[in-house]
C-alpha cells in the first residue's frame, strides 16, 4: 500500500447510480412508444427492429441525425427543458420525410457534467412524447456524464432516426416545371438561428423572464416553442399521392434548403407576401436590425415544411392538410429556369 486514499469514480465526478436510476425513471417512457416492428426494450447493447415486422418487403433504410443548437443555453438558463425532446426528435424525423421515409426508430445521446436525474429524465421523458406523436419507437439511446468537458448545469443534445421506404418510393421524384410549392406554417424559429436570437436578446436587454413583446408568456418560454412535428400529415399526403418533392426548412432558411428538392435544370419562384411574417420574426428583424435577405437566410419565417406538388392535385392536398390542422400556404411554383427567384418582401 502507498498510504494514498483509494479513489472512486463518484469522487472524480460520475454517480453510477444517479445514471441507473435514470435508465429506471424513463423505462416506461420508451415503453410507450412502442411501434410494430420492436424487439425487446432498454437494457441491451444495441436496439432491435424487425423491418418485415413493420410492414416492409423490399425497404430501402434512410437515417438522419441532428442536435436542438444553442436553444440549450436558453433552456439551460431558464430551465425550461421539457420540450427539447420534441426539438431533438423534429429536427430528425421531418429530415426523412423529406426523403419520403417514414420514420421508425430513434435514438438520443444526452451528454453533462453532472447527471441531475430529474433533469434528464424530463428531455428524455419529452423525447419520448415527440416519438409518440410520430409513431417512432424510442429504441436506445445513450446518458454520458463527464465532469470537467460540460460546466454547471450544462449538457447537449443529439438525436439520431431511422426510417424506411418502399423501393423506389424516394423523393424528390417527378419535380417538374409547374408544380405547385406549398408552404406549412411554422411555430416559430424552431432549432435555427439561435446564436443570432441571443446576441439580439442581449442586445435588447430584456431578461428570460421578462414579458416577449410578441407573444403572451415570458420572453424565454416563447422563444423555447417547440419545433413542429410534420410527420403524420406529411406521411398522409405522400400516401394520397402528388407529393413530388418536401424541403425541411432549417439553417440557410428557404434559399438554401429549397433548391435540395429541384433536378437539375429546374428553379423556384417564390412570393413572399403568399404568407405574413409571425410576430417573432418581425420582432427579431426590428430589434436586430436585420437586412432582409440577413433574416431569410437565417430563419425559416414563418414556413417550416415546403411541399412540391402536382398542380392537378394541389387542392385536394390543401384541403387534407389544412384538416389535419396545418396552415398551408401557396408560396410559389417550381420553374424552368435555374435559382431562386423571390417577388416581394416578408410583410
Amino acid at each position: 500500500m502507498t498510504g494514498k486514499t483509494s479513489l472512486t469514480y463518484a469522487d472524480a465526478g460520475v454517480d453510477i447510480e444517479a445514471g441507473n436510476a435514470l435508465v429506471d425513471r424513463i423505462k416506461p417512457a420508451a415503453k410507450a412508444t412502442k411501434r410494430a416492428g420492436v424487439i425487446g426494450g432498454l437494457g441491451g447493447f444495441g436496439g432491435l427492429f424487425d423491418l418485415k415486422a413493420a410492414g416492409y418487403d423490399d425497404p430501402i433504410l434512410v437515417a438522419a441525425t441532428d442536435g436542438v443548437g444553442t436553444k440549450l443555453k436558453i433552456a439551460i438558463e431558464t430551465g425550461h427543458v421539457d420540450d427539447l425532446g420534441t426539438d431533438l426528435v423534429a429536427m430528425c424525423v421531418n429530415d426523412l420525410i423529406c426523403q419520403g421515409a417514414e420514420p421508425l426508430f430513434f435514438l438520443d445521446y444526452f451528454a453533462t457534467g453532472k447527471l441531475s436525474v430529474d433533469h434528464a429524465a424530463r428531455i428524455v421523458e419529452g423525447v419520448a412524447r415527440a416519438c409518440v406523436a410520430c409513431d417512432c419507437a424510442l429504441l436506445g439511446g445513450e446518458t454520458a456524464e463527464m465532469p470537467g468537458l460540460y460546466g454547471p448545469g450544462e449538457f447537449d443534445l443529439a438525436g439520431f432516426a431511422v426510417g424506411a421506404m418502399d423501393r423506389g418510393a424516394a423523393l424528390p421524384r417527378d419535380v417538374a416545371p409547374g408544380d405547385i410549392l406549398l408552404g406549412l406554417a411554422s411555430d416559430g424559429p424552431h432549432s435555427n438561428g439561435y446564436s443570432l436570437i441571443r446576441r439580439i436578446v442581449e442586445r435588447t436587454g430584456l431578461a428570460w423572464d421578462a414579458p416577449a413583446p410578441f407573444a403572451n408568456d415570458t420572453l424565454g418560454a416563447a422563444l423555447l416553442a417547440p419545433t413542429r412535428l410534420y410527420v403524420k400529415p406529411a406521411l398522409a399526403a405522400i400516401r394520397a399521392g402528388g407529393i413530388h418533392g418536401i424541403a425541411h426548412i432549417t439553417g440557410g432558411g428557404l434559399p438554401e434548403n429549397l433548391p435540395r428538392l429541384l433536378p437539375k435544370g429546374c428553379g423556384a419562384k417564390i412570393d413572399l407576401s403568399a404568407w405574413n411574417l409571425p410576430p417573432v420574426f418581425d420582432w427579431l428583424r426590428r430589434e436586430g436590425a436585420l437586412e432582409h435577405d440577413e433574416l431569410l437566410r437565417t430563419f425559416n419565417a414563418g414556413i417550416g415544411l415546403v411541399l412540391a406538388v402536382s398542380p392537378g392535385d394541389a387542392d385536394a392536398l390543401e384541403t387534407q392538410l389544412s384538416k389535419e390542422g396545418e396552415t398551408v400556404h401557396r408560396i410559389g411554383t417550381v420553374t424552368d429556369t435555374p435559382g431562386l427567384r423571390v417577388l416581394n418582401d416578408l410583410a
